[in-house]
């Protein structure tokens, strides 16, 4: 559905008829690009709540046609689709446009076609795991070395905002999710970064290998560096399949020893084999990893997979050191919470699925799991067999905790596990009430639910809220109503 794209140039938009496909953080700024290159600009949206009526009626002054609760059918005349990323390949609207021969792009296709001549290269960021808080890690990284840059993209950031804004970059740090690399055909960055590749999203891509050919978008192109994570051979693999431009080299991150052309970790420092004059016989100390914040294993290699883009684009290795140490995560990353009575509680309710999980649980020795919620398809038999040595006791919550619970039974029958039948406002609590009772002193108190949240709350910040104030009730002594 891409292949049409190349025919039509941003120039030659004037006077064209452009749908834009969803509204939103992408979607609005793309309406309102088009509008200013002079297209008819028709945006079509399934939903019709108050938010997107609030949004429509921002674009409607500008002559943008906003049609809520049709996302299906291809307005007439449609010459150019923009689209935001949630949107699927095989939605009705671009099995229209594929019949039609309408072209399709996404954002940061459009973005990426309206950048000026003198526009800052892209260091790009993709992953199962990690994007964000990686690309977080560049940014700072490259400001610590006096660089003018931005963390753009997935992580929230509109990247037509910052292509068509006024504010001037050196250099910008980009997430980019499957879903925007897969209509970004065009986008050829400076150097990009697969992080890891794990099982998700499979409903939208439709199998594993359709997954991983869109995170291996981000290589096409690239000019000094495909980062690649050594522990993950898919991603290796990317970059070989690879067309990158003369000259491109192979840059793995590694936790243990690096090899010439990596970086990784000796003795408690992050060295670089890589981006050094003798590669064979020299290393590079970049930092020492209490830098990292948190220095759990898999934000160590977060920090290594930074640090590599970052020297790819010319960053002294002290700037990698007081960027590191600059660097706050995000919340609900592996955040610790409170010590309560000896035990430590940790949130990662961005742990969403088990991917994710997997790496949390590996930085603690001793651990009471609350894990559970939406599976999305995945099924737990490999994390619960990776994790079982390490736990002290399992907490279950969520539409799907069944699934859990059997692999437990299955591999950890020895760990005492409560199930909790409820989903109402009160289960955070009751689930760390119930963690607190398995838990012993020196103790994790692990809120890593390897699921999705919906099922009980709007989002996994939600989710991360309820878990940071059970916790705090606990700490206080104060016992909610519904006990």
């Amino acid at each position: 559905m891409t292949s049409g794209a190349a025919s039509l140039d941003v120039s030659d938009l004037a006077g064209r008829q452009v749908t834009v496909a969803g509204l939103g953080v992408s979607g609005v700024p793309a309406a309102r690009a088009l509008r200013g290159l002079g297209a008819s600009v028709t945006v079509v949206n399934g939903s019709d709540g108050e938010p997107q009526r609030a949004q429509a009626a921002e674009l409607e002054p500008l002559g943008i046609t906003v049609r809520l609760g049709d996302g299906e059918t291809l307005p007439e005349g449609t010459e150019l689709i923009v689209t935001t990323p949630g949107w699927k390949p095989t939605s009705p609207l671009f099995l229209a446009a594929a019949e039609a021969g309408v072209p399709v792009w996404g954002d940061v296709e459009l973005a990426w076609r309206l950048r000026g001549k003198d526009a800052p290269p892209w260091l790009a960021v993709t992953g199962t795991n990690g994007k964000t808080t990686t690309v977080r890690m560049l940014a700072a990284i490259l400001e610590a070395a006096g660089l003018r840059t931005a963390a753009v993209g997935n992580i929230g950031v509109s990247l037509l905002d910052i292509v068509l804004g006024d504010t001037p970059y050196d250099v910008l740090a980009v997430e980019l999710s499957s879903y925007q690399l897969h209509w970004a055909p065009s986008l050829r960055a400076h150097s990009g970064a697969v992080l890891n590749l794990a099982p998700d999203h499979l409903d939208w891509h439709g199998s594993m290998a359709a997954y991983a050919a869109d995170k291996g978008r981000i290589y096409e192109g690239n000019q000094v560096a495909c980062v690649y994570n050594v522990a993950d051979p898919a991603t290796e693999d990317l970059v070989r399949a690879a067309d990158v431009e003369e000259g491109c080299r192979a840059i793995g991150f590694t936790l243990g020893t690096p090899g010439p052309s990596q970086l990784g970790v000796v003795e408690g420092i992050l060295v670089d084999r890589a981006f050094v004059a003798d590669r064979q016989r020299q290393a590079q100390e970049l930092a020492e990893v209490s830098d990292v914040n948190p220095p759990a294993p898999h934000n160590i290699a977060n920090a290594l997979a930074a640090a590599a883009l970052a020297r790819a684009y010319g960053v002294p290795p002290t700037a990698v050191r007081d960027g590191l140490r600059a660097f706050r995560p995000d919340p609900h990353r592996v955040e610790h919470v409170a010590d309560v009575d000896g035990v430590a509680y940790v949130d990662d309710s961005k742990a969403t699925n088990t991917h994710a999980a997997e790496a949390s649980l590996a930085a603690y020795e001793h651990i009471v799991w609350i894990a559970g919620g939406l599976a999305k398809g995945a099924t737990f038999d490999e994390l619960v067999l990776t994790a079982a040595k390490r736990l002290r006791g399992v907490v279950l919550i969520g539409a799907d905790r069944a699934l859990i619970r059997e692999a437990l039974a299955r591999h950890a029958a020895d760990v005492p596990v409560v199930d909790l039948d409820r989903t109402d406002t009160g289960a955070m609590a009751a689930a760390v009430r119930e963690s607190a009772r398995l838990a012993r002193p020196g103790d994790t108190v692990l809120m890593a639910p390897a699921c999705a949240s919906m099922d009980m709350f709007t989002n996994y910040n939600e989710r991360g809220d309820a878990f940071a104030a059970a916790v705090h009730d606990l700490a206080s002594g104060r016992v909610p109503d519904d006990q």
